[in-house]
């Protein structure tokens, strides 16, 4: 059995008098891709934040490799292995690429200065076009190039886990493709991903398991590949449009996968 390396307990977690997040237990599997799925206003970002350190949880307990981490601040986690690509990429628009990527690795810098070298020239073999344009200011990057950029600068710190919040948000169909091939290369060097995702066909080509959050509840958590359409239609109202392109992006017959049933707050 896959032993879970990020695990979530319990959270409850929202800003003001508002609850966003109602008891999500998680389980994130070492070398996995665990892919969180769910429409605008479930939660998906603000766990990714609660996780990360960036929104404090009200209950529940977060451990990484068993260690309790929710009393930590962000920069305690970075320092623990966890990596976050926000919503929305956030680059340092007048720093040249190789700048954000020495930026995403000062953690590592700072532990090993010799291992950076290494790690920034394997971001440049999975994103050649990072390498061709090393000295370009992130800024006048495409969107598509950002994106990149983005995940290189998490991958480059050498972490235990990244967290990706909407990777392949505002980007051409195209450009989604050559993003999802590059996370497919990083899946199969057995990096551990954490990933929200709007585009479903996009996250679950990419994940392992899956789970549905709705209103601040998982209602699914499974294998990805025993997600079918009648399941993503009756919690996310979309399963029948994707239609056969479902079964396709998944490489397998449906079957179904286990209903976890929400708690009552």
């Amino acid at each position: 059995m896959t032993e879970a390396l990020l695990s979530a307990s319990g959270i409850r977690a929202g800003f003001g008098a508002q609850t966003v997040l109602h008891g999500v237990d998680l389980d994130v599997n070492q070398g996995q891709v665990t892919g969180i799925f769910g429409l605008n206003g479930a939660g998906k970002s603000v766990l990714l934040k609660v996780i990360a350190g960036i929104v404090a949880t009200r209950a529940g307990t977060i451990t990484l490799d068993g260690a309790e981490i929710q009393r930590l601040g962000p920069e305690r986690r970075v320092a623990l292995g966890m990596a976050h690509v926000p919503q929305g990429r956030q680059m340092f628009t007048s720093l040249t690429v190789e700048q954000n990527l020495r930026v995403g690795a000062h953690v590592l810098r700072r532990r090993d200065r010799s291992a950076y070298a290494g790690e920034l020239e394997r971001v440049f073999a999975l994103f050649p076009i990072l390498a061709e344009r090393r000295q370009q200011a992130a800024g006048t990057l495409s969107g598509g190039q950002q994106a990149m950029l983005a995940v290189g600068r998490a991958l480059v710190s050498r972490p235990r886990i990244v967290l990706i919040d909407e990777p392949s948000a505002g980007l051409a169909p195209a450009v989604v493709e050559e993003l999802l091939s590059s996370l497919l290369a990083i899946r199969e060097q057995g990096v551990t991903m954490l990933l929200v995702e709007q585009n479903i066909r996009f996250g679950l080509r990419l994940s392992d398991h899956a789970c549905l959050l709705q209103r601040g509840r998982i209602v699914y958590s499974g294998a990805a590949g025993e997600l079918d359409s009648d399941q993503l239609a009756s919690y996310l109202g979309v399963g029948r449009l994707l239609g056969n392109d479902l079964a396709t992006g998944l490489g397998k017959k449906p079957a179904r996968g286990r209903r976890t049933t929400a708690r009552r707050t």
